[in-house]
């Protein structure tokens, strides 16, 4: 395999592998590396099926049926991102996965479908990178603060419970999801790194702060999180693949394409308890 770094801090494209098929220890082995080191992986144009992406994603973990989008028919632990069935607003919003859960994704392994000739890009920022580059008061203060994460904040009644089924399936989610709290800093279970946990599509407010300190804190973090110098923006081809590590990233995917239709595949692995 050849792995090109594309920015300082975040991202790399690798080029000769075939991830259709089981990936061989070794090579699975390298790849796991190369996302510790850059956080997220590209390869163009391997035109994953469903289940071939699903076996790969396995091959990190456990995975996730996410409780709101639908499965692929062919393959449910497949979540089908499609912007002709789906309100995808929501995507175009700094986040990091299913922060709602009590052990959120390890990562997840994004396929190209169907993507328009220009827009539609994805974005993704280092969250340690931009932990590391805060004061140390800074810090401090934060390593003593948890916040909590609501699947309500992305998911609202109004854009996804237009139909009684529709409703039921919303409340179903939210009841099995309550709110939950995690660290506003984590460590990465691996290589030890700390990363700001925090993100603006699920996290509503600081544990034990006053609101209007709450909003404030947490308005400078994700402002200060996502600046461009702790970014990779990715330009898709039908049939790339992204695989990231959701422990200590955000991303936010552009909606700048109207009415082109964008279909994106993904699975998502399960992680372990914030610490």
């Amino acid at each position: 395999m050849n792995i090109q770094q594309l920015t300082p801090n975040i991202g790399a494209e690798i080029e000769g592998i075939d991830l259709n098929g089981l990936v061989d220890h070794a090579a699975l082995s390298q790849i796991h590396n190369a996302l510790l080191q850059h956080h997220v992986l590209f390869f163009r144009q391997q035109f994953l099926e469903p289940k071939a992406q699903r076996n790969l994603a396995a091959q990190f973990g456990d995975l996730h049926i996410h409780p709101i989008y639908p499965p692929h028919p062919d393959a449910a632990e497949i979540m089908v991102l499609d912007s002709h069935q789906q309100d995808l607003r929501d995507n175009e919003l700094w986040h990091t996965d299913v922060t709602f859960i009590e052990t959120p994704p390890l990562g997840c392994v994004l396929s190209a479908q169907k993507v328009p000739d220009y827009g539609g890009d994805t974005l993704w920022v280092s969250a340690a990178a931009a932990y590391r580059d805060l004061s140390e008061p800074i810090k401090q203060l934060l390593l003593g603060l948890s916040a909590s994460h609501d699947i309500s904040k992305s998911f609202p009644d109004v854009r996804y419970a237009r139909t009684e089924e529709e409703r039921q399936k919303l409340l179903s989610a939210k009841q099995k999801n309550p709110p939950i709290s995690h660290p506003l800093v984590r460590t990465h279970p691996v290589t030890g790194e700390k990363a700001l946990f925090v993100n603006e599509g699920f996290t509503t407010h600081i544990d034990g702060l006053s609101r209007c300190e709450s909003d404030a804190l947490l308005d400078f973090l994700f402002k200060h999180s996502t600046q461009p110098k702790y970014a990779v923006r990715w330009h898709w081809r039908n049939g790339d693949v992204a695989i990231w590590d959701n422990r200590i990233t955000q991303h936010l995917a552009n909606f700048d394409y109207g009415d082109v239709h964008r279909v994106m595949h993904r699975a998502t692995i399960i992680g372990d308890k914030p610490y």
